[in-house]
């Protein structure tokens, strides 16, 4: 596996890319050799941080942990994205093995009044084509709540979240026309 390694306001020593180098070919068994490993470490208000991203096919492995030792941090980074890559490789053999499709078990929609947000970030990032299923997978993946991507069956953006009750909700859009 390859990477890239970049500092943030904390100077990387060949020691640090040496232990990191050591603690990622022990991915090497889980990704493609031609896998490129995105790794930021950053000191931010005394707190070191480490982010790893490694993009794979039609998703993102991704793992960030915050702490006092950089190397320990190295350590409990890669634990995490072995154990996601172990995870979404089950995921995808259950998957298609099933033959579940989520398109047609999870349709809805949610309403929000426009007054009552406060947008306190925002964040741009290239939608892949990609089906629900996947959706799902990558979704779980990095822990977030939903995930916005452009469905390679209909050639829409769609976002899929996890419900209150633990399944998935589809939300496709319906442009005023088409009422």
């Amino acid at each position: 596996m390859k990477y890239k390694l970049t500092g943030r306001n904390l100077e990387i020593t060949p020691a640090m890319e040496n232990v990191l180098e050591r603690k990622l070919t022990k991915l090497d068994k889980l990704f493609d050799e031609n896998a490129i490993a995105n790794v930021i470490m950053s000191m931010e208000r005394g707190r070191s941080k480490i982010e790893i991203t490694i993009p794979v096919k039609n998703s993102t492995i991704r793992s960030e942990q915050t702490g006092n030792d950089i190397y320990a941090l190295m350590d409990d980074a890669v634990d995490a994205l072995e154990k996601q890559m172990r995870k979404y490789r089950g995921k995808l053999i259950d998957f298609y093995q099933s033959g579940q499709n989520p398109n047609k078990a999870y349709k809805e929609s949610v309403d929000r009044e426009e007054d009552t947000l406060k947008i306190v970030r925002t964040k741009r990032f290239a939608v892949k084509p990609m089906d629900a299923e996947e959706a799902c997978l990558q979704m779980e993946l990095l822990g977030h709540a939903f995930y916005m991507f452009l469905n390679s069956d209909t050639n829409e953006v769609n976002v899929v979240y996890k419900r209150n009750d633990g399944a998935f909700g589809l939300i496709e859009p319906i442009l005023d026309d088409e009422d």
